[in-house]
């Protein structure tokens, strides 16, 4: 486990939000504070000020590219995920004008879902939305029958940022390309625990997020496929190889650097195993302490090692939150005015209401402990117990 923690973590509850958000790691701080306090040149300028955050850029490109099997030039750095996701769609659809029709899933996370509607809207592009099995995954069968020669794009999240679910991405990807379109993966919650290849997986474009893997937010990049023609949603100057305009913000692309770095290590040196080992310690305990009131929403295996989305008969997710004090982490519910509604993910799932408004989601990251899951399972069997 990495040392020290963020001094964030200190004094609070039990942190169990990692996929909502995680804390800078200190180190990636240290890494970013530099290009704040003297190095403050425009990468862009040709005199010396401009010299060390040009190859800080550089540099940062290459980290973030090695973490996905990538070359530093497909590299774009964007200011979110919202954003990477925008140029990837509205990129991708704007291009190539002859095909309007793009495929997405019905569990994607809202910043695809809205930019879908938005395609619709302003420039009558044709979007189908898959269904998903009572698991959350994607039928390649459903995407093999809703494919035609006018789709331009395909865009299937690799991970539900709510359970966790790993979608099948080589063989969707593969079903994309045999129709000519190209396929672009959100893998906000994915990126730094597991393993992303992108050739691996034949994507065209991928998303990364900072804040999802001890970044700062407000940093993010968007992988694409060298040859891949898009139009950029910025317009400006030729940053970002004229994708994304507007001077670098080299401090926090510097972050997202050494944050890829950090992640590349986590996969390799046990980091994740350890994480999936308590996830699944939490679940045990949990289980045993509620016999018979215990779900697990989404797949068991195909999931993120971190990520744990479950039910407790008899509750409310958010009741149960609020009177857990000692944890702090998410429910599966929306609310609206004061009126609390079930997920959509878990609703698109068949999860009946009553279940998906008993739901909670435990996510864990960098810095969970052994004593971190005996406090939760402490206070979780308590509050239902009362």
């Amino acid at each position: 486990m990495s040392d020290p923690a963020p001094p964030g973590l200190a004094d609070g509850p039990v942190y169990l939000d990692y996929n909502a958000t995680t804390p800078i790691d200190p180190r990636v701080l240290d890494a970013l504070l530099p290009y704040l306090r003297t190095d403050f040149g425009n990468p862009s300028s040709s005199h010396v000020y401009g010299e060390a955050p040009h190859a800080a850029l550089d540099t940062a490109r290459t980290r973030v590219a090695d973490l996905l099997g990538a070359r530093p030039g497909e590299i774009v750095f964007t200011g979110s995920g919202s954003e990477s996701n925008l140029l990837a769609l509205q990129g991708v659809m704007v291009a190539r004008g002859q095909r309007a029709h793009l495929i997405a899933q019905v569990t994607e996370h809202p910043s695809v879902l809205q930019t879908c509607r938005a395609l619709e809207r302003l420039h009558g592009v044709r979007v189908t939305l898959l269904p998903v099995s009572s698991d959350g995954h994607v039928d390649p069968d459903a995407l093999a029958a809703a494919i035609g020669d006018d789709t331009a794009l395909v865009s299937i999240m690799v991970a539900n940022n709510e359970t966790g679910v790993l979608q099948p991405i080589q063989e969707l990807a593969a079903i994309a390309h045999r129709h000519g379109a190209l396929f672009h993966c959100d893998a906000a919650q994915a990126a730094g625990k597991i393993a992303l290849d992108v050739d691996t997986l034949g994507v065209d474009l991928l998303t990364v997020v900072g804040h999802k893997m001890y970044a700062p937010k407000g940093i993010a990049a968007l992988y694409v496929r060298t040859g891949v023609e898009l139009e950029p949603v910025v317009h400006g100057g030729g940053q970002e190889h004229g994708l994304r305009a507007g001077t670098e913000n080299v401090a926090f692309a510097v972050a997202l650097g050494a944050a890829a770095e950090l992640a590349a290590a986590d996969l390799t040196d046990g980091t994740v195993h350890r994480i999936a080992r308590l996830r699944d310690e939490l679940h045990r305990k949990l289980t045993e302490a509620l016999p018979c009131r215990l779900h697990l929403n989404g797949a068991a295996e195909a999931r993120l090692p971190n990520t744990l989305n479950i039910s407790i008969d008899g509750c409310l997710g958010h009741e149960m939150l609020a009177a857990a004090s000692e944890i702090a982490a998410s429910t599966g519910s929306a609310c609206h005015s004061g009126t609390h509604t079930p997920s959509p993910v878990l609703t698109a799932m068949g999860i009946p209401e009553q279940r998906a408004m008993a739901t909670v989601r435990l996510s864990l990251g960098r810095w969970t402990t052994l004593r971190d899951i005996e406090t939760a399972t402490a206070a979780l069997t308590k509050v239902v117990a009362t």
